[in-house]
């Protein structure tokens, strides 16, 4: 495991202590999808399960659900004690049969007029939902909702108060745009890719693709002469180019403070993605010439996520490679520059890597020197 525990270790226990409860053993699944309303995307979050993971990661547009708009516009939970599916469906009903579940009580996590996302409860045992067990459930509802409400109302800030700052400072180009939008997503794929093979769990995917996208915070304290510079940085501006590391870890540190995120979720994840993006897996990066497995698992994703991004993408110095091209550089420095394993992984599904780039396309805008 290369994670530190968190939300998903709490609902785990959670779910040990519903269990010891007479009548409530049979609650044999608890998971939770996040909603985003920057996409109006729902994704797997954190779950707990007796047994074997039953389920696929949930991961689409919450227009694809009808069920979970129907949850979310009315407020009131959705239990259906007798599953049924069309024969075959690929649907929730037909993928929740197809592993034994009988019985599933599906409600919104909503707070002070915010939809954070969805709670799933499971049963393998017909008709489990009735009145006494939804009313004995409901104060471990509202603690879950509350739990996770309350951290992605930290991640939410954080969020938007390093978008506030990067307005500010009028740092509007591919970095607030597209090229954010796919690398995170590029990240996302990677994480989600190895995750089996490095026990990682849905809420470290999760926050990597949230904290991805801040890996270049402290170029806004970078002069504009250097950070938009069209042509190749002298040695002396490539050394002050590399300073946005530590102004970005700064800058991070700051606004945690400033902002009361004392509590921000996976800040670690934040950090690492922050101060150690740079870092090279043969030890030649900086700031901190970390090497191999020393380096966090989220920065070599990132890491991976962001030079490819750089290399396909048209900018001012350069026109943008082939994907073939920027596939065949990464596989030449995988156990140099990149963890050999997060190359892989990006490079195992080219039809998921070309349909984040149709749905994120460049719209021109600035000038901006990404992968320095």
């Amino acid at each position: 495991m290369e994670q530190s525990g968190g939300l998903e270790e709490r609902l785990q226990s959670l779910h040990e202590e519903i269990r010891e409860w007479p009548g409530l053993e049979h609650l044999h699944r608890i998971a939770v999808a996040t909603y985003d309303p920057r996409g109006e995307r729902v994704r797997t979050f954190i779950h707990s399960n007796v047994g074997p993971r039953p389920l696929e990661p949930l991961s689409g547009r919450l227009c694809d659900y009808p069920l979970l708009q129907a949850v979310a516009g009315t407020g009131r939970p959705l239990i259906d004690n007798a599953i049924m599916s069309a024969p075959g469906s690929a649907g929730p009903g037909g993928r929740l049969l197809k592993h034994g579940f009988r019985s599933r009580c599906v409600s919104r996590i909503h707070w002070q007029g915010d939809l954070y996302g969805f709670l799933f409860l499971n049963s393998r045992k017909e008709g489990f939902f009735t009145e006494p067990i939804v009313s004995a459930l409901l104060p471990y509802r509202r603690i879950i909702g509350v739990l996770v409400a309350s951290e992605m109302t930290s991640t939410r800030a954080m969020l938007a108060a390093v978008h506030t700052a990067l307005e500010v400072s009028h740092y509007r180009d591919e970095e607030t745009g597209a090229h954010l939008n796919r690398m995170s997503r590029y990240a996302q794929l990677v994480a989600a890719t190895i995750a089996p093979t490095h026990g990682l769990s849905d809420e470290f995917i999760e926050y990597v693709l949230q904290y991805a996208p801040l890996h270049d915070v402290g170029k806004v304290a970078v002069p504009d002469s250097i950070l938009l510079k069209p042509g190749k940085l002298s040695p002396d501006e490539f050394e002050v180019m590399k300073t946005h590391v530590t102004k970005g870890l700064d800058i991070i540190n700051a606004m945690i403070h400033d902002h009361g995120l004392g509590a921000l979720p996976h800040a670690a994840i934040l950090r690492n993605v922050v101060g150690c993006h740079h870092e090279a897996f043969d030890g030649s990066g900086y700031p901190n010439g970390l090497s191999g497995v020393a380096i966090p698992l989220e920065a070599r994703i990132v890491a991976v996520a962001d030079v490819f991004d750089a290399l396909t993408s048209e900018r001012p110095y350069k026109g943008a490679w082939t994907n073939e091209a920027a596939a065949a550089f990464l596989r030449e420095q995988a156990g140099r520059k990149f963890d050999p394993d997060c190359v892989a992984a990006l490079l195992a599904d080219m039809s998921a890597v070309e349909a984040i780039q149709q749905q994120f396309r460049d719209i021109p805008s600035g000038l901006f020197v990404a992968g320095r």
